[in-house]
C-alpha cells in the first residue's frame, strides 16, 4: 500500500510538473514565437493570457509588440559643400513580423545591430546630398544666409537662398531607403530624426568666432544707424525750435510795435492838449535819473533844471 501511494504521488507531482512546464503567459505588450529544435511551429501568439506548448521540446521567444527606440551614435558626415558636421540620430520601429524577425535577427540584440548597420548609411547618403543649410532648416523664412553657422558664404551663399528640399524632406528620404531594407527584417521603420547636428570639436571654436565676429558687425551696423537717426531726429527738433521761437519773437515784436503805437497815441494826445505837463513828466523822469542817493548836483537858484521844485 505504501508503495502505491508513493508511485501515486510521484505521477501526480511529474504531472504537475509537465503541466507546469507547458504552460507559459503572453503578455499585452509582447507576442511570441515557438520554436521546436530551432525551428518556427505554427503562428505566432499575439494574444495576451496563458497559452501552452510541448514541454522540453518547445522554445518560447517573446518579441515586444510596442514601439521601440534604437539611439544612433553620434558620427561625422561631409556635406554637399564639404562642411564636416556631427550627426545623432533616433528613430521609432516595431515588430510587425515576428516569425521573419526570429529567423533574421534572432533577438533584440541582433535587431539593433541590422538597424544600425541600415540607418547610419542612409543617413550619410541623404545628407552628403546636400548642402548644410538644408538639414537645418525648413522653409524659405527670411534669413542671414551668410551666416557661418550655415557653412556656405559668398557665391554659394548667393546661390542657396532658396531650400531645395529641407530638413523634413531628408529625414522622409532617409527613413523610405532604410524602411524598404528593414522590411525584409519583419521591422516596421515608424520614424527617424535628426536628433542633434553640429561641427566637430577643431573647427567650432573658428565658427563661433566667425558668429561672434558677425554678430559684432551688424550690431555696430544698428548702433551707426541709430545714432543717425538720432542726429536727424535731434536736427529736425532744433529746426522746429528755432522755427517756434521765430514766430514767437515776430508775434512778440508785432505786439510791442502795436502797444507802443498804442502809448505813443495816448502820450502824443495827451502832451497835445497840455504842453506844460509833457515838460513836467520829462522833468521828472531827468529827475529820477539825475537825482540818486548818492548824487551831488550844483546849482544856481535860477537854474531852469530846478524850476519844478522851486515851485514846489
Amino acid at each position: 500500500m505504501k508503495t502505491t501511494a508513493f508511485s501515486t504521488l510521484i505521477l501526480i507531482v511529474a504531472a504537475l510538473a509537465i503541466l507546469l512546464s507547458s504552460a507559459y503567459t503572453v503578455d499585452e505588450t509582447d507576442q511570441v514565437v515557438i520554436t521546436r529544435f530551432g525551428k518556427v511551429i505554427g503562428e505566432p501568439t499575439t494574444d495576451a493570457g496563458l497559452h501552452f506548448k510541448i514541454p522540453m521540446v518547445d522554445q518560447v521567444n517573446p518579441f515586444p509588440k510596442n514601439l521601440q527606440e534604437w539611439d544612433g551614435e553620434r558620427g561625422e558626415i561631409p556635406t554637399l559643400n564639404k562642411t564636416y558636421i556631427l550627426v545623432d540620430t533616433f528613430a521609432r520601429w516595431s515588430v510587425v513580423d515576428p516569425v521573419l524577425f526570429f529567423q533574421t535577427c534572432r533577438d533584440m540584440r541582433g535587431a539593433m545591430i541590422r538597424i544600425g548597420d541600415i540607418i547610419d548609411p542612409a543617413v550619410k547618403n541623404a545628407i552628403a546630398s546636400y548642402d548644410l543649410i538644408e538639414t537645418v532648416r525648413n522653409s524659405d523664412r527670411l534669413v542671414n544666409v551668410n551666416d557661418p553657422i550655415f557653412g556656405v558664404t559668398g557665391d554659394a551663399a548667393k546661390e542657396n537662398k532658396t531650400i531645395k528640399a529641407g530638413r523634413t524632406v531628408i529625414t522622409r528620404q532617409i527613413m523610405g531607403n532604410a524602411g524598404e531594407k528593414l522590411k525584409k527584417f519583419g521591422i516596421d521603420l515608424v520614424d527617424v530624426k535628426l536628433k542633434r547636428i553640429n561641427y566637430r570639436d577643431d573647427v567650432r571654436g573658428s565658427v563661433y568666432d566667425r558668429m561672434i565676429a558677425e554678430r559684432t558687425q551688424i550690431v555696430e551696423k544698428f548702433r551707426s544707424e541709430g545714432r543717425g537717426e538720432a542726429q536727424k531726429i535731434k536736427g529736425e527738433m532744433e529746426k522746429e525750435l528755432k522755427k517756434i521761437q521765430s514766430m514767437a519773437y515776430k508775434t512778440a515784436q508785432i505786439l510791442k510795435g502795436t502797444a507802443d503805437a498804442k502809448v505813443t497815441r495816448i502820450y502824443a494826445d495827451a502832451y497835445g492838449r497840455d504842453p506844460e505837463f509833457y515838460s513836467f513828466t520829462k522833468s521828472l523822469e531827468i529827475y529820477g535819473k539825475a537825482l540818486g542817493k548818492e548824487s551831488t548836483l550844483i546849482l544856481s537858484t535860477d537854474s531852469e533844471f530846478l524850476k519844478y521844485l522851486k515851485k514846489r
